[in-house]
């Protein structure tokens, strides 16, 4: 399949040069699709010297009239071939001079953005004869109907601006729009379809226009081909390596991976690239001019012209955010690219745009297994959308080793069940009388009622739990290592190494505060606004208070779950119905958990609008500097909020309880919760299990199921509104899009936030729920396409904006990571009954000094964990005696309730073991940390070998440099290096 296309498109364009002097020689048979579609011998006024390894002594007259020839012959084979009339749009683009390109600058390269990728792909697999002139009418005909250009078909549609006819801000809007026009933007204004109070402004950016700017933003463009040392590489590789290679082919494909016929080739990453520079233009490589720069630069470019553009007179009143803000202007979006649904299917007729290709690649439900196409996502959305997507693609792959252990450790529990010495003893215990577990109405329970419960708790207080909490905590380094090698091969990739984050300008918000306070700023040697020490501290204390203020709000509404707990219980214990008086713990915790979820989901609420509010009152002074502020805020509030009450549970509840005949009383009414007699731990997984899945179940309809309702809710207004169905047809792209769902304010926050704080869930606490890596599993997998959806199908086209890394997340996930090894130790310790059971079979059980053999050692223990009370002391007309769960001496001894020896030892091993437990963790973490280098050595290789053939290049056009100065002084030269 792969040959067959490759020839096609080699059929498509012959009037390509053969070029075996060049040292990428080896490229290019790899790729011959990637031949540049015309020459420079079309220009030949404008040759260079070839590249060093090109050992010709021709003077360069030979070389033109060598060229000329050659373009001659291919010409007239051409012309018999097709017996049509032939017209090749870039031989005209070459004629009319241009095109700036130059063959010996940048080998066989040919730019392939946006929709020339497309349309040959489309072009190769319906093996269509070469174009004629009626056809290219048509074809753009078809592109102004598509309302992706202007009224005449040529210019593209780079940005839209809406605004209502009806709104009063018409001189400042007159004033914007004149200023964009004298920054050399094209404008065209056209009233909306389905609502004749909108109206809509195309912005189209002219080539002379995005080159000023490109230069202005130090834009990367390519300029020259990369030529890959693959040729001695494969000549160093050993024997193994290319046996293994061998194996490999005959292996079958990978299922993850996406066929390379269903997307087109992304060769723009294969080039040098450099700031863009007018001076220097025809250094780079552009072959026609409305592709050169890719759409979402564009929309880049336009952007960053709307931030900087005037209103009104006076420093601040400036930029298309605070005319959005004060309703002059009603959106402002890049357009999409097309329709993402198309009549035709996509193996047949190829993709009509990028938007179509990634619904069918990536966003629909049926790819949910394949790998996502990084690099497509990356340019339609921008490499901040694209770092998002990589690394909760990574995540999710790294989700499914910790998902299988947490798996086997569930059914390593679920088969040893029935075998366990602990729930045996409790489900026989019918003799065994339990102490009431409330003042009032509480019948006396025998110990096997809890059989059930005893079995439950096995499940995920086993042997396997202590492995799996050491592993969980070695898989969150490795995960975060391993996610910086992806990240640096990533940068690489998408030429982000060089780019820092020195273009970010400073937020219009701080600029209109601090306009009075100026400083020359240390970079750019420029005055610029500056916020005092003084102020800035003042407003961080405000801060930090409000965001300690907020926590504690959270640990009251904690507290008040669990009065409710107190009071609930009570109750429950004689309720009418048999069902719930026999399960009143259940039914406790279950409405328990159930009205924490809702408090919690109501708090979240709030915080947003809080951490908003104290964000903006700090005065941030750029973008990102907000961002992650807003971010920590976030992350703070909802972790709290989420893990309060499961910390609660985990390490406080039943330990404060006091004893029989001596309870502590809350209030001095309501008797403190105690543990179930086989433990806590099952609480827990109750609360950590619900929730996770009502979360994530409330999350995914947030996300989705929300804008759903909205479209389809904007949608129905416009038929209401006397449209009818003929209209929807006619739509043009701009409104279809003006339709959609803004993309959330804080841009990929809300999502980075809900797959971090669900980090947290999978490692913080798994030692009590080795389910959770399987359920973070099953939802990413959910997560990752219903994001696609969204942002391809439910979402206008967000700006395409740059970054080299994950932000302040990677710090935080970085934190949760330390913190887990922290309360997994505890959970271990002090939650699970893992310690006392260690203590009892070495040092009280049978086999005391014998060493731990297996079950049989813990005969015996439910007993000695079970601590006796005398019931005449209650005073509720009982006698005899009753068991609870605690290591007291019996009412007979000299020392009546006092702790036992055997307490101080279980207390004592406990201690011990997070002490050993959280060393040997962080030991092997950094160990870990310290092996796995954060950048892979053939990246580092290619990096260095890049390095050195840059400053050859720059060697090579110095020479050429002295070469023109002494041929303009009339010296003779030749072609020799020096």
């Amino acid at each position: 399949g792969m040959n067959a296309s490759k020839s096609e498109t080699v059929k498509e364009h012959p009037l390509k040069p053969s070029r075996r002097s060049m040292p990428c020689l080896a490229q290019s048979q790899t790729h011959p699709q990637s031949l540049t579609k015309h020459s420079s011998f079309l220009q030949p006024n404008r040759v260079q010297p070839q590249p060093l390894s090109a050992g010709a002594s021709t003077t360069t007259v030979d070389v033109v009239s060598e060229r000329a020839k050659v373009m001659e012959t291919l010409e007239n084979n051409l012309l018999k071939l097709s017996n049509t009339e032939y017209s090749d749009p870039f031989l005209e683009i070459g004629k009319a001079k241009d095109t700036y390109t130059d063959d010996s600058e940048h080998g066989n390269y040919d730019t392939r953005t946006d929709q020339s990728l497309l349309i040959q792909s489309r072009l190769s697999r319906q093996k269509t004869e070469p174009r004629t002139k009626s056809s290219l009418k048509t074809e753009t005909n078809a592109m102004a109907s598509s309302g992706l250009f202007f009224k005449d078909g040529k210019k593209r549609i780079d940005y839209i601006l809406v605004y209502k006819k009806s709104s009063p801000q018409v001189e400042k809007r007159s004033t914007f729009e004149k200023n964009l026009r004298a920054e050399g933007l094209m404008l065209e204004r056209e009233p909306a379809v389905t609502n004749s109070d909108i109206m809509f402004v195309k912005i189209h950016c002219p080539w002379e226009t995005l080159c000023k700017y490109a230069e202005r933003m130090n834009i990367r463009m390519p300029f020259r081909k990369k030529c890959y040392y693959t040729d001695w590489r494969s000549k160093t590789m050993g024997s193994l390596q290319r046996n293994m290679r061998e194996l490999k082919s005959w292996l079958p494909r990978n299922p993850m991976k996406l066929d390379k016929e269903a997307l087109p080739d992304l060769e723009e990453t294969d080039c040098y690239t450099a700031p863009f520079s007018r001076a220097r233009i025809h250094h780079f490589t552009i072959n026609n001019k409305d592709s050169f720069f890719s759409n979402s630069t564009r929309s880049r470019i336009v952007h960053h012209m709307l931030q900087r553009t005037k209103y009104e007179d006076g420093k601040s009143k400036m930029g298309i955010n605070r005319l959005l803000n004060n309703g002059t202007y009603e959106a402002a979006f890049p357009p999409h690219e097309g329709s993402h649904k198309s009549r035709h299917p996509i193996k047949t007729h190829g993709a009509q745009n990028h938007r179509h290709l990634l619904y069918e690649r990536w966003a629909r439900w049926g790819m949910w297994y394949k790998y996502q196409p990084l690099d497509l996502i990356r340019r339609y959305f921008g490499e901040k959308i694209g770092l998002y997507f990589a690394w909760l693609g990574w995540y999710t792959g790294m989700l499914i080793p910790a998902a299988l252990v947490g798996l086997f450790v569930f059914l390593y529990g679920l088969f040893t069940m029935d075998s366990s010495q602990v729930s045996k003893e409790i489900c026989e215990a019918n003799e065994t009388i339990m102490c009431p577990m409330c003042e009032r109405n509480c019948t006396l329970q025998k110990l096997n009622e809890s059989c059930m419960y005893a079995k439950v708790t096995h499940l995920f207080d086993n042997g396997g739990t202590v492995f799996f909490a050491i592993f969980m905590a070695i898989w969150a380094t490795v995960f975060l290592e391993f996610w910086k090698r992806r990240r640096a091969v990533l940068t690489y990739d998408w030429d982000l190494i060089d780019w820092e984050d020195e273009e970010e300008e400073l937020r219009p918000q701080f600029e209109a505060k601090y306009s009075q306070v100026e400083r020359v700023n240390p970079i750019t040697g420029k005055p610029e606004p500056f916020q005092p020490f003084p102020d800035k501290l003042s407003r961080l204390m405000v801060s930090v208070s409000g965001i300690f203020f907020m926590i504690s709000l959270v640990l009251t509404a904690v507290f008040a779950v669990v009065v409710y707990r107190l009071v609930a219980m009570e109750q429950f214990a004689s309720f009418k119905w048999y069902f719930i008086k026999k399960y009143w713990q259940f039914a406790t915790s279950g409405t328990g958990v159930c009205i924490n979820f809702m408090i919690i989901m109501s708090l979240n609420v709030v915080y947003e609008k809080v951490a908003y509010l104290l964000t903006d009152l700090e005065h941030p002074r750029t973008e990102s500097e907000w961002e992650n502020s807003f971010a920590l805020k976030m992350f703070l509030f909802q972790f709290v909020n989420l893990n309060s009450s499961i910390f609660y549970i985990a390490f406080f509840l039943g330990r404060f309880a006091g004893r029989p005949g001596k309870y502590n009383k809350l209030f001095n009414r309501w008797r403190l919760e105690e543990c179930h007699p086989s433990g806590c731990l099952i609480d827990l997984c109750l609360q950590m299990g619900v929730i996770m899945v009502l979360k994530q179940m409330w999350n995914n309809f947030m996300e989705l199921g929300y804008p759903l309702l909205q479209n389809w809710w904007s949608r129905r207004k416009m038929k209401k509104g006397g449209q009818l169905m003929e209209h929807k047809i006619s739509l043009p792209q701009w409104e279809k899009d003006w339709n959609l769902q803004p993309m959330n304010l804080h841009g990929l926050m809300d999502e980075y936030l809900e797959m971090v704080l669900q980090f947290g869930f999978t490692t913080i606490f798994v030692a009590a729920f080795p389910l959770a890596p399987l359920l973070a599993l099953l939802n990413n997998i959910i997560e990752i396409r219903l994001d696609a959806y969204k942002f391809v199908t439910q979402w206008r086209r967000p700006m395409p904006a740059r970054a080299t890394d994950i932000g302040i997340w990677y710090g935080i996930l970085e934190g949760i990571g330390v913190l887990a090894v922290i309360t997994n130790a505890f959970v271990i310790a002090i939650t699970s009954d893992y310690i006392p059971r260690f203590v009892y079979a070495y040092k009280y059980g049978p086999c005391t000094d014998q060493g731990y053999r297996q079950e049989k050692c813990l005969k015996g223990y439910v007993n000695s964990s079970l601590s006796v009370f005398d019931l005449s002391e209650l005073g509720m007309g009982y006698s005899g005696y009753c068991r609870y769960r605690d290591y007291r001496a019996p009412p007979w001894s000299s020392t009546p309730y006092e702790f036992t020896l055997q307490f101080w030892h279980v207390l004592a091993a406990r201690l011990a073991f997070i002490i050993v437990f959280e060393h040997l963790v962080f030991g092997i973490k950094s160990f870990i940390a310290y092996l796995i280098p954060d950048m892979p050595k053939d990246l580092c290789d290619r990096m260095r070998r890049e390095k050195y053939l840059v400053q050859e290049m720059m060697y090579e056009a110095e020479l050429e440099h002295l070469q023109k100065e002494r041929k303009k002084n009339g010296k003779q030269y030749h072609h020799e290096w020096p």
